[in-house]
């Protein structure tokens, strides 16, 4: 395409795709107006036609990120959004392993954030829980996906990998009793894997949140 044509056809939207690819590459330290003018194939200076900056792109990017997960809706379960959502998070942000750093330094939340905020709380609202309950319940999620991502993304091994680790580790029985029993019954040979554990972790969780809203209930009741 003539870059002519390249740059009547920008957007932000098509920014923000091309700041994305990007941090996929190179990461966030990567992502800069110039980098993402290459991306497009245009001059830096095109791009302020439709972003202000590199932090309105940053912002932007973030925003864009928020917009792959999946919202619950007010008139479904409570449970199956918030597990919907859950899973959604950690592939979107598991896609993008700069997401986390980007959400946790952006101060100007965008509308897809605010959208999918107001979705769990209206959904949790629509379920039964208070507005207290339902902020307890918001946050506690939030953290473990957010938690669990960020564990993963830390591995010292690739998936299905743990035999390997272990294997260097070679830990001894008589110093570390409880974990050498851990690795003989659930790890070795066994084909273990760490993103197994997510599921079992989100049912815990969204099992505490039953018997929270449960027990709000009851003393509502009395």
């Amino acid at each position: 395409m003539p870059k002519a044509a390249v740059k009547q056809s920008l957007s932000a939207d098509r920014i923000v795709v091309a700041a994305a690819a990007v941090a996929d590459r190179d990461g966030l330290v990567g992502v800069s107006m110039r980098s993402v003018g290459r991306e497009l194939g245009v001059e830096a200076m095109s791009l302020y036609h439709h972003v202000a900056g590199k932090e309105a792109l940053l912002d932007l990017l973030a925003d864009w990120l928020m917009a792959q997960i999946e919202a619950p809706t007010a008139d479904g379960d409570w449970r199956a959004g918030l597990h919907a959502r859950a899973h959604s998070s950690r592939a979107a942000l598991g896609a993008h392993p700069w997401g986390l750093s980007l959400l946790e330094s952006r101060r100007s939340p965008g509308l897809a954030l605010l959208r999918g905020h107001e979705a769990v709380q209206a959904a949790l609202r629509a379920g039964g829980f208070s507005v207290r309950l339902a902020a307890h319940a918001f946050s506690v999620l939030d953290a473990y996906v957010s938690g669990f991502v960020g564990a993963e993304q830390q591995l010292p091994f690739e998936p299905g990998g743990a035999d390997e680790m272990i294997e260097e580790m070679q830990l001894p029985a008589e110093q570390f009793p409880a974990l050498a029993e851990l690795v003989a019954e659930l790890v070795t040979g066994k084909d273990y894997r760490y993103a197994d554990e997510f599921e079992w972790g989100l049912e815990l969780v969204l099992d505490g949140f039953a018997t929270k809203l449960a027990e709000e209930r009851a003393a509502d009741s009395r």
